[in-house]
């Protein structure tokens, strides 16, 4: 790998596996000094661990990024290691698969909060330093089910779409002052969380994509890893897409 990333210091939330956990592996690798936030202690370690073992550099902290507090917490690591980060990627989510008329509130409520609200929450703390130094990166995690929506992921499908508007209005506002912001909207990917989905669905949704398989996690960290870089540097609020063909834009 090359140092691409050696000027960031970055926040990499839900890292402590999956696509995740692959982004914090790529950046790292790529020499960004990466702090690994995770809700479990443990695999946030784990994945500090593996950077440190390829010679990279990362620190570990856990918490619930809907939580202010929390949210405060892992910038504080941040900020005492390093400094204010120059580059936050907002990965951490959940799946939940109910028909939507079986939904509770409670399972709505969880969804958006870990995944629209973290964003939110994430993002307005990184923001301040970024546009005071005239620099800096945000890149959240989307999906195409919050571009085409997705049977029994109602909840999924509609904050992952609050986080793909958020990024085009968040996007207009900051892009002047030196901040760019895009998204990245994977297809199926073979992580944990997709697994806990039924077999059937799994089986119809490879059936449906044009290239016929689901994509890795290191797929996504490459795509983060890209809009992270100088190389993408006129992406403004943008949403790429990889996602095996499944939506083409």
């Amino acid at each position: 790998m090359s140092d691409r990333l050696a000027h960031h210091t970055a926040i990499v939330t839900g890292a402590g596996s999956g696509i995740g956990k692959a982004i914090a592996l790529r950046l790292a690798a790529e020499g960004a000094k990466v702090t690994v936030q995770d809700l479990a202690q443990d695999k946030a370690e784990a994945t500090v661990a593996a950077i440190k073992d390829a010679d990279g550099e990362a620190i570990a902290v856990a918490g619930d990024v809907s939580k202010a507090a929390d949210v405060e917490s892992a910038f504080a690591a941040c900020r005492d290691a390093w400094g204010d980060p120059s580059l936050m990627v907002n990965n951490a989510g959940i799946v939940h698969q109910v028909r939507f008329e079986d939904m509770e509130d409670d399972d709505w409520d969880r969804m958006i909060a870990v995944h629209l609200r973290g964003t939110y929450l994430c993002s307005r703390r990184a923001i301040g330093p970024m546009v005071a130094k005239g620099t800096g990166v945000i890149v959240n995690i989307a999906s195409q089910l919050g571009q085409i929506g997705g049977v029994e992921l109602v909840h999924y499908s509609a904050a992952k779409a609050g986080i793909i508007g958020m990024t085009k209005a968040l996007a207009r506002e900051v892009s002047a002052q030196g901040v760019r912001v895009n998204a990245v909207a994977p297809g199926p990917i073979n992580t944990e969380l997709v697994m806990t989905l039924s077999d059937k669905w799994r089986a119809a949704k490879a059936a449906e994509l044009p290239l016929g398989r689901f994509g890795e996690p290191e797929d996504v960290a490459a795509t983060v890893a890209f809009l992270a870089s100088e190389d993408a540097k006129i992406y403004v609020g943008q949403t790429l897409g990889p996602n095996s063909g499944d939506v083409m834009l």
